[in-house]
């Protein structure tokens, strides 16, 4: 059953299928008494760039600031529900890829975020991305990014393999990246830096981890 659902999630993530996601939700918790949850013991928040690593940046907002304060809301959110959570940094700090990756690979059973908001040359590219490197991160994309258009409903969002990503490539655990939005887009910026935007972002990302925990 979960085989097949994944396979259509999948399809509708790639298309941004917005209308599908609610059909899909109510299926997979309609199944989920016949689920066997994972073994979760740890979630790796790795809040993007830091310290002189800006990341994307218009005028004063900041990808690295945008990012901390997210991951900030996630690691209050899963600490609620008594999952034990290691930040990779807690200031305005600089930490290389590999240790940030360095990190999470101290651990057994963890999973890692890394959280990010987007940027392009151009002003008209906009919504949510979700990258994994290797097929072990792969469910956990799908199950974060679901959730993802779920509750911010961007335009555009999918969800696709990147083997060019260093962090997720030296990370041994289940491993993705979410850009939550681009700030190079002016409308998507005004949203982007509300604490509304935040807490929306950190809730979907919160119950994707869930949803991965204990759908198998």
């Amino acid at each position: 059953m979960f085989a097949v659902l994944f396979a259509y999630l999948e399809s509708c993530l790639t298309r941004s299928c917005g209308k599908s996601i609610a059909v899909i939700l109510t299926v997979m918790v309609t199944c989920i008494g016949h689920a066997e949850a994972r073994k979760v013991s740890r979630v790796i928040i790795d809040a993007g760039h830091g310290g002189k690593d800006k990341g994307a940046h218009r005028g004063t907002t900041y990808e690295k600031d945008l990012a901390l304060k997210v991951a900030f809301l996630v690691e209050k959110m899963l600490k609620e529900k008594g999952m034990p959570v290691t930040m990779t940094r807690r200031s305005d700090q600089f930490i290389s890829l590999r240790g940030r990756a360095d990190i999470a690979n101290r651990y057994s059973n963890a999973i890692f975020i890394s959280i990010h908001f987007n940027a392009h040359t151009g002003t008209r590219l906009n919504g949510v991305e979700t990258y994994y490197h290797s097929e072990l991160g792969k469910k956990l994309a799908a199950h974060v990014h679901l959730r993802m258009l779920s509750q911010l409903q961007p335009r555009n969002g999918n969800t696709r393999q990147r083997k060019d990503l260093g962090v997720l490539k030296a990370t041994r655990c289940p491993a993705i990246l979410v850009e939550c939005g681009y700030i190079s887009n002016p409308d998507e910026r005004k949203k982007c830096i509300t604490s509304d935007y935040h807490k929306k972002c950190a809730q979907a990302i919160v119950d994707g981890i869930w949803a991965y925990k204990t759908y198998n």
